[in-house]
């Protein structure tokens, strides 16, 4: 399949995820896909500005509506794990990557199945958490895009109110994807090639697309079925990459 249609079809996902659908299944997918027709390094890169774009039209509805307090738990150690996983980034060969991004996709559903009971667990605030959950975040994020479940995770347990955690997270995910451009500048067109990704803005409108759809899934379909559906496809991908 040309990878157009595909990078497409990732950019309707992430609009699906700022919709409220799908959650990091819809994000955690985009990887595989691309995998099947570039190398993952590459794909990498090339979903970076998918997500920018996402970010800033998820915080057009949450505008100041994020907790400071978490972002300033979250981010310092955020930045640290930016710069391991840009380490490992480099240096890892194509297989053992794809190994890893595998890992962390099955991590995905684990976090997508255990996310509905987080909210009622007894649970004691310690600020370690937020390090750990930042660092966490910040490397699989720079690694593969996939740094939203130890960030949510976190969040979910603290109990916020619905619109200042979705706006704590979106305001988080931006500033780590701002903090990532230079990082895979700097390590070249293997990861983040600007001519690649001037030619791909063309499939930006189809964002807006995704998120429009995703608010209709969630008033005509039970999300629990679309989301299993996601799962079914993403555990499928998951062991491609692992046992390939």
């Amino acid at each position: 399949m040309d990878w157009r249609i595909l990078i497409l079809f990732v950019g309707f996902l992430i609009g699906l995820y700022k919709g409220g659908v799908g959650g990091p299944i819809s994000v955690a997918l985009a990887l595989p896909l691309l995998g099947q027709t570039m190398g993952l390094k590459q794909a990498v890169g090339l979903t970076l500005p998918l997500l920018l774009f996402a970010d800033l039209f998820a915080m057009r509805y949450y505008w100041k509506q994020w907790n400071m307090h978490y972002i300033r738990l979250l981010l310092p150690m955020a930045v640290v794990g930016i710069i391991v996983g840009a380490f490992f980034l480099k240096v890892l060969p194509a297989d053992m990557l794809k190994k890893i991004i595998g890992i962390f996709t099955l991590g995905v559903i684990i976090y997508k199945l255990a996310s509905d009971s987080l909210r009622s667990v007894e649970y004691q605030p310690r600020n370690w958490h937020g390090y750990v959950a930042g660092g966490a975040s910040g490397f699989a994020s720079t690694l593969a895009n996939l740094g939203g479940p130890p960030t949510t995770a976190y969040l979910l347990l603290q109990k916020i109110e619905p619109a200042s955690f979705i706006g704590t997270v979106t305001l988080f995910f931006f500033v780590i994807n701002l903090l990532k451009v230079p990082v895979y500048l700097l390590l070249g067109t293997d990861v983040l090639d600007l001519d690649l990704v001037l030619s791909i803005i063309w499939i930006l409108p189809i964002i807006p697309v995704g998120v429009w759809t995703g608010r209709k899934i969630i008033g005509w379909m039970n999300p629990k079925v679309f989301d299993w559906s996601l799962i079914a496809v993403l555990l499928y991908t998951s062991l491609s990459l692992l046992f390939s």
